[in-house]
C-alpha cells in the first residue's frame, strides 16, 4: 500500500491515477473538510478527466483519511513556498510531513518527496530530522525524490505520457519506487541520484521562465518605439533555430513564478541571468498597470470604476489562482491606494477580491474597458460582446477592430 500525504493539485492526481492502476493507495490530507468531500464523491478542483479518474479510483477501493497509514512507502506531495525576501525554499510543510510519517512508519519504509524543493533540501533539512530522531539513512528510512511534471489544465495526460525522474540513495530502492510509477507513466523513467533529480525539476522551471523574461522584455522594447511585437517574434520564428514564446501579463502558477528563485537564493552571486528574468516578470503586471493608464489616458477615460479586468486564474480554462498575474496587479494597485478595478472569471465561483463579478454579460455592461488578462475559451468565443468597448488584449488573442496591445 502506498500512503499519500496531501492531496491538492499533485497530491490527488497522482493518487487517483496509482489506484486506477491498480496500486493499494490511501490519501492522507491534514483538511478534514477537503478529506469529507472527497469521500462524498465529490473532487476539490476542476480539472479534465479528473472526475472521470477519481471514479475509477473509488471503484478500486482508493481511501482518504486525516490519519497517516502504517505502511511500507510514502509519498509526499504538500507544498513548499519560498520566502518572498530571501528568495529561499520553505520546507517546513515538507519537514512536518517526515516527522508526521516517521511516528508510524516501519523500519526500511520508503519516504517519496514529489514537493519541489531546490538543490540540496533533503540533505539539509530531511536528513538531519531523521537522524535527530535515531532513524539510520538507508536502513531504517530510505529516502527517494520524485518530483512531480504536470501542468494545470492537462494534468491527467502529463501524468500518464510525461517523462520521470527519480532520485535515490539506493539504486535497487529507486527501482521499486520506479515499479509504482511505472504502473501508469507511458513516458521514460530515468533513476538517478537525489541531488540530480532536485535539481533538474528547477531548472526545468527556471528554462521557461528565463525565456519568458526574454519575450517579456522583447515587449516592452517594441512598445517604448511603437513595433509590433507579435509581427517580430512571427517573422524571427521563422528561422529553424528561433522559437521567442509570446509576451504576457505576468507568470503565476506554483512552479515557473516560484522556482527560479530557489536558485536565486541559494546561488544569490552566481544566478544573475535568473535573477534579471525573473524580476521582469514579477514586474510585468506593471507594465500592464501603466498600459492600462496610458490608454485611458488616449482615450478620455477617467473613470477607473470602468475598468475591468478579465480573468483571476494564473492560466486558462483552469480554476487555480496561485501567483495569479491579476492577483499581483491588483496587490499593486492596493500598494498605491488605488479603487481596485473590477474582475470576472468563470471559473471562480467564490468572491476573492473586492469587486468580483460572476456574470460575463454584467461584469461586461459596468465597464467600457476591458483588460484581457487570461485567455479563457469564453472570451474568445464571445468577442462579438466586445465590439463597442475599450479593450487591452494581453495574450493577441481578440480579433476586433481597434484593439489595443502589450
Amino acid at each position: 500500500m502506498i500512503n499519500v500525504i496531501g492531496l491538492g493539485y499533485i497530491g490527488l492526481p497522482t493518487a487517483l491515477m496509482m489506484a486506477s492502476h491498480g496500486v493499494e493507495v490511501v490519501g492522507t490530507d491534514y483538511n478534514e473538510k477537503l478529506v469529507e468531500t472527497l469521500n462524498a464523491g465529490k473532487t476539490t478542483f476542476k480539472e479534465k478527466g479528473l472526475y472521470k479518474l477519481f471514479n475509477e479510483a473509488v471503484k478500486l477501493g482508493i481511501k482518504f483519511t486525516t490519519e497517516y497509514q502504517k505502511t511500507d512507502v510514502y509519498i509526499i506531495s504538500v507544498p513548499t513556498p519560498y520566502d518572498k525576501f530571501s528568495k529561499k525554499v520553505d520546507p517546513c510543510y515538507v519537514v512536518e510531513a517526515v516527522k508526521d510519517v516517521i511516528r508510524v512508519c516501519p523500519k526500511g519504509a520508503i519516504i517519496v518527496i514529489e514537493s519541489t524543493i531546490s538543490p540540496g533540501t533533503i540533505d539539509k533539512f530531511i536528513r538531519p530530522v531523521l537522524e535527530r530522531k535515531g532513524f539510520k539513512v538507508g536502513e531504517d528510512i530510505n529516502l527517494v525524490h520524485a518530483p512531480e511534471r504536470i501542468i494545470p489544465g492537462n494534468m491527467v495526460y502529463e501524468l500518464l505520457h510525461n517523462n520521470r525522474t527519480i532520485g535515490a540513495d539506493d539504486k535497487k530502492v529507486g527501482e521499486k519506487v520506479k515499479t509504482y510509477y511505472a504502473s501508469f507513466c507511458q513516458g521514460e523513467i530515468v533513476v538517478t541520484d537525489i541531488r540530480t533529480a532536485e535539481m533538474t525539476k528547477v531548472v526545468e522551471n527556471t528554462f521557461r521562465a528565463v525565456n519568458i523574461a526574454f519575450a517579456n522584455e522583447l515587449c516592452r522594447i517594441c512598445r517604448h518605439d511603437n513595433m509590433d511585437v507579435y509581427e517580430i517574434i512571427k517573422i524571427c520564428n521563422m528561422h529553424p533555430r528561433v522559437n521567442i514564446l509570446q509576451p504576457g501579463p505576468g507568470v503565476g502558477g506554483h512552479c515557473i513564478s516560484v522556482d527560479p528563485w530557489f536558485l536565486v537564493g541559494d546561488y544569490p552571486s552566481l544566478a544573475k541571468v535568473i535573477d534579471e528574468s525573473m524580476k521582469t516578470n514579477d514586474s510585468q503586471p506593471d507594465f500592464v498597470l501603466q498600459r492600462i493608464h496610458d490608454i485611458m489616458k488616449e482615450k478620455g477615460i477617467k473613470d477607473i470604476k470602468r475598468v475591468g479586468l478579465y480573468g483571476l486564474t494564473y492560466k486558462e480554462n483552469v480554476d487555480d489562482c496561485r501567483e495569479s498575474p491579476t492577483l499581483q496587479l491588483l496587490e499593486s494597485q492596493e500598494r498605491h491606494l488605488a479603487e481596485p478595478l473590477k474582475v470576472y472569471d468563470p471559473f471562480i465561483k467564490n468572491d476573492i477580491v473586492k469587486n468580483q463579478y460572476h456574470s460575463l454579460d454584467k461584469f461586461l455592461s459596468d465597464v467600457d474597458f476591458i483588460v484581457i488578462m487570461v485567455k479563457h475559451n469564453e472570451i474568445k468565443d464571445n468577442m462579438d460582446k466586445l465590439l463597442g468597448k475599450v479593450v487591452l488584449d494581453c495574450h493577441n488573442i481578440i480579433n476586433i477592430p481597434s484593439v489595443y496591445h502589450l
